[in-house]
């Protein structure tokens, strides 16, 4: 995907995302691309992923504390709807901050802890130097020595220092965009090993006690360098089954995008083969300029399939609320999203029981106390009515 775009200092990369899927929103039709509809009609027939019963929304802002400043910003923006998603990205050019370095995740921990609903997904790279253009030989050396165990010990550390600050559900998007070429974590140079990295990574994650995470498994929409299925770990130590999606070549057009080898309907066939609840880690405008069409069509596959997140990146060229660049997209997005909040579940109220048909009353009478002896004898009580002149209406 987009080289670097990503906000890496010489000490810090990160991403913010906040926000909440795009739940049942409803977006316009349009009648202009009747070959569209007839295709999403196609698609809504095949078995579909897992929906997320309480799907959530982001934005990449920025990475560290001005991201998190920022959400209530774009709340505002977005007319009051509240974003439940923090996103960000550990920098990957030493181990030490694979690890989640002393103060980089704390702010973002406060802001999870805050409210019970809310999301906090993590980036993680599975190799220092990740952006630095590692060659192939030296990324296949590295992966059979993780696949070997040379550095379970530096997750351990990272699991315990999420659990140690109070976010062990916290989502680990592991080794995004594997499939590509721009990081040294890519699987290309040998996908067994890389499986096999990922499969001691999650094991080791998960024996830290208390944790309770989710493993994301993120390509590139495509093909890329290689198919993402090569690099597929396995259903036992993948949660979530993602994808980042921009608007860029190969895929000219939405349509392109859906139906390329190894775009967004064998994304979702593949999830719902496999038993996976869905993401959109990454998506946004990239390289085909301001196209609303795009911001319509991918809400519209959103609100179809449900992913448990899917996170915006926003930042030129990407972006539709700090960048100025694709106005026509920005009024799109907005449009389908401005103030959107789920329609409350009713709560069922009982039925009040029937009241009783009022019945006449006896007429009145007066007991006699004739004593425990003859009332035992005579098998209960005397009563004399003092109305039996009266003849009751029948």
């Amino acid at each position: 995907m987009p080289l670097r775009r990503r906000r890496l200092t010489t000490t810090c990369l990160g991403v913010v995302t906040a926000g909440l899927l795009a739940s049942g929103a409803a977006l316009p039709a349009t009648d202009t691309d009747a070959r569209a509809a007839t295709d999403e009609s196609a698609a809504r027939d095949k078995p579909k992923p897992p929906r997320a019963p309480e799907p959530a929304m982001g934005a990449y802002l920025d990475y560290g504390p001005k991201g998190v400043r920022r959400i209530a910003s774009m709340q505002r923006w977005l007319g009051g709807r509240e974003l439940r998603v923090g996103h960000t990205y550990l920098p990957g050019d030493v181990w030490s901050n694979i690890e989640g370095g002393p103060g980089f995740l704390e702010d973002w921990a406060a802001w999870r802890k805050a409210k019970d609903d809310r999301l906090f997904v993590l980036n993680v790279p599975m190799l220092e130097h990740t952006e630095e253009r590692v060659p192939d030989a030296l990324v296949r050396s590295e992966l059979r020595r993780a696949a070997g165990g040379d550095y379970d010990g530096h997750f351990r550390t990272l699991a315990q220092r999420l659990v140690g600050l109070g976010v062990p559900d916290t989502v680990i998007v592991l080794g995004w965009e594997m499939n590509g070429v721009t990081y040294t974590h890519r699987c290309g140079p040998d996908p067994e090993s890389w499986k096999k990295y990922w499969n001691r990574i999650v094991t080791t994650m998960r024996a830290v006690p208390g944790q309770k995470f989710r493993f994301d498994f993120a390509p590139n929409r495509g093909r890329d360098a290689i198919p993402w299925t090569e690099c597929y770990p396995g259903d036992d130590v993948v949660d979530i089954m993602g994808m980042d999606s921009y608007d860029q070549p190969p895929g000219r057009t939405f349509d392109e995008q859906v139906n390329e080898p190894f775009g967004l309907q064998e994304h979702v066939d593949f999830a719902a083969a496999h038993g996976k609840v869905i993401s959109y880690p990454e998506w946004g405008l990239f390289r085909n300029g301001d196209n609303p069409e795009y911001m319509r069509r991918m809400l519209q596959w959103i609100d179809t399939y449900k992913p448990v997140y899917n996170t915006v990146t926003d930042y030129c060229p990407h972006g539709i609320w700090q960048c100025g660049q694709n106005p026509k997209s920005s009024k799109m997005f907005r449009s389908m999203l401005y103030g959107f909040k789920p329609e409350p579940v009713p709560i069922p109220v009982p039925e009040p029981a029937p009241t009783p048909t009022p019945t006449r009353p006896p007429g009145t009478c007066m007991p006699l106390d004739l004593g425990p002896w003859v009332e035992k004898w005579l098998g209960g009580k005397i009563c004399i009515r003092l109305n039996w002149s009266r003849r009751e209406d029948g």
